[in-house]
């Protein structure tokens, strides 16, 4: 897991705690939904580091999914900004956009009339890859979460099982490299043994490739062991804490993030040593 230094943010700002690089910045973020009293997303700012997992956690219809959902523009703003790598993302065509960020779901919506191979080909067609490098790409990415090629490229989603179709929908995700990943609950669809297993594969490919991902869970658990840091939300998106792991779990920055973290902290900052 990622240090912080000793000279870190408040950790209940949505400052990045360190000096990194900043990937994406989000300004003032709001989200009111048309008949809704109360805004969805109310006034967040936070700022994500370049080539980390970054968790939104917080407790059902906090606002964690939609502010991942106006990152690539499937929901709009009401008001404030969102910079990717330093451009304003809505002056951005929202098809461009989506074809920039990875976006993997909880129900993958793999397209059941079409191979795997084609379905992971779906964003590098639209951008007019040649065959030839869209093959390629398919083949390397099966290799990469773990699918032998030759034994997956031309099956059909109705003939794998749920682990592999979530593995399929993260191939899908990075098939034109994006910088940027959002994933909400990915994991969330599988059994618990299957969930283990994929969320250690998926961390083992992250070291290789160093994406930027916002990860939704309502999983503190799955938080801690999969986030370089973690943004723990109240109601409106409002950040409650936001910050590596192990500091959380040491230095819990209120009530509500202790009674959210749950007892047996002790227990999760020995899993994370080991």
């Amino acid at each position: 897991m990622t240090e912080t230094h000793d000279a870190a943010a408040a950790p209940e700002s949505g400052a990045a705690p360190d000096g990194g690089t900043i990937e994406i910045r989000l300004e003032n973020l709001a989200k009111r939904f048309p008949g809704q009293h109360d805004p969805a997303v109310d006034d967040l700012s936070m700022e994500i580091p370049k080539g980390e997992i970054v968790i939104f956690v917080g407790p059902s219809g906090c606002g964690k999914t939609t502010t991942m959902k106006m990152i690539n523009r499937i929901i709009e703003p009401t008001s404030g900004r969102i910079y990717l790598d330093g451009e304003d993302v809505t002056k951005v065509n929202p098809d461009q956009l989506r074809r920039r960020i990875g976006y993997v779901i909880q129900q993958i919506g793999l397209f059941p009339h079409q191979s795997i191979a084609s379905n992971i080909a779906t964003v590098p067609r639209m951008l007019g890859w040649k065959k030839e490098r869209i093959s390629e790409r398919v083949d390397e990415l099966l290799e990469m979460v773990g699918m032998d090629p030759g034994a997956y490229r031309n099956r059909y989603p109705k003939e794998l099982s749920g682990g592999q179709r979530q593995r399929v929908g993260v191939a899908r995700a990075m098939s034109a490299d994006p910088d940027v990943m959002l994933m909400d609950e990915p994991f969330g669809a599988i059994d618990p043994i299957t969930r283990d297993r994929l969320q250690n594969e998926f961390l083992r490919l992250q070291e290789r490739i160093k994406k930027t991902i916002i990860f939704v869970t309502h999983d503190i658990d799955e938080a801690i062991k999969m986030g370089d840091r973690i943004a723990i939300l109240r109601e409106q998106s409002h950040i409650a804490q936001f910050d590596t792991p192990e500091r959380i779990l040491v230095n819990p920055a209120d009530e509500f993030v202790a009674d959210f973290i749950g007892r047996g902290a002790s227990l999760k900052r020995l899993n994370l040593s080991r």
